[in-house]
């Protein structure tokens, strides 16, 4: 697991050559934001699949609708079950 405690750090760690099988991204991240983040790595990363958590309304963070193939978005609150569920079901 790599871990990064905001977009910019993030968006480095991503340009290395370790393997990301998912990026698991807040949204509302500081400094560069979840979908800047998941948008710029998938410039570097084609087809990587990233799963955004927001304490927002679906709706209103990011919207169904507007996620591209292998991006899924995911609520607060919610069980590590779900979370679980969600990170299996993507890789």
């Amino acid at each position: 697991m790599i871990e990064a405690e905001d977009g910019p750090t993030g968006l480095s760690k991503l340009q290395s050559s370790q393997q990301v099988d998912l990026l698991v991204t807040d949204v509302g991240l500081p400094g560069l934001n979840g979908r800047q983040l998941a948008e710029a790595a998938r410039v570097m990363r084609p087809g990587l699949k990233v799963l955004f958590i927001t304490g927002y309304a679906a709706h209103a963070t990011i919207g169904r609708d507007a996620l591209a193939p292998g991006m899924e978005l995911l609520t607060k609150p919610f069980s590590l079950d779900a979370l679980a569920t969600n990170i299996n079901a993507m890789v």
